[in-house]
């Protein structure tokens, strides 16, 4: 027969108050963070901080009266408040695990201002993508016309950059094609 061990609520006191206190220094200092990374340590943070209190809440009780069942309740409860948070955030996370367009940037729209804003006629095999869903990269190909000088190639170069970093895309890769290269899976219009 399994012997049952009595809880030590005067332990989960003192652990529930040093947990609260650790992981309360930890949350704030990155509180201010804006990267996916970031954000989601502090959530693990934050839960932890909440599972703290909840355990002080359980000590104090079981202090003042013998509910040994409460322990395992609490368990269950937090796990499943931190399982929640983590299917919450999953879709945010794969769709940079497996380098898919920001949610808040439209490659269709992207390719339209540079043909329309720009020099190059078309704009195509546009890539675009977050390292850790803060810091978007951008590669594409431009088509420009045939004998366009080689300052204006690097003007038009610049303006793409430039119109991507207002959309807060830092890093941007350009392959030039020019027009009679041929049109093979792309738009020459």
């Amino acid at each position: 027969m399994v012997e049952l061990k009595p809880i030590n609520s005067k332990g989960m006191l003192v652990f529930a108050i040093l947990g609260i206190f650790i992981n309360g220094i930890a949350v704030l200092r990155l509180k201010k963070g804006t990267s996916i990374n970031e954000k989601v340590v502090s959530w693990h943070l934050l839960e932890d901080v909440l599972g703290w209190m909840a355990i002080l809440i359980v000590s104090i009780v079981l202090l003042i009266a013998d509910i040994p069942v409460l322990d395992p309740i609490l368990s269950i409860l937090i796990s499943v408040v931190v399982l929640y948070n983590v299917i919450k955030n999953l879709k945010q996370i794969l769709n940079i695990f497996l380098q898919g367009v920001p949610k808040d940037l439209s490659i269709k729209e992207i390719e339209q201002e540079i043909t329309g804003k720009t020099g190059a006629i078309s704009a195509y095999h546009t890539h675009l993508w977050s390292l850790e869903g803060e810091k978007n990269l951008l590669s594409t190909h431009i088509i420009v016309k045939d004998g366009i000088a080689h300052q204006e190639i690097i003007a038009i170069k610049q303006e793409i950059r430039r119109l991507m970093k207002e959309k807060g895309i830092d890093h941007v890769t350009i392959e030039v094609d020019y027009q009679d290269e041929g049109c093979e899976n792309k738009s020459c219009d």
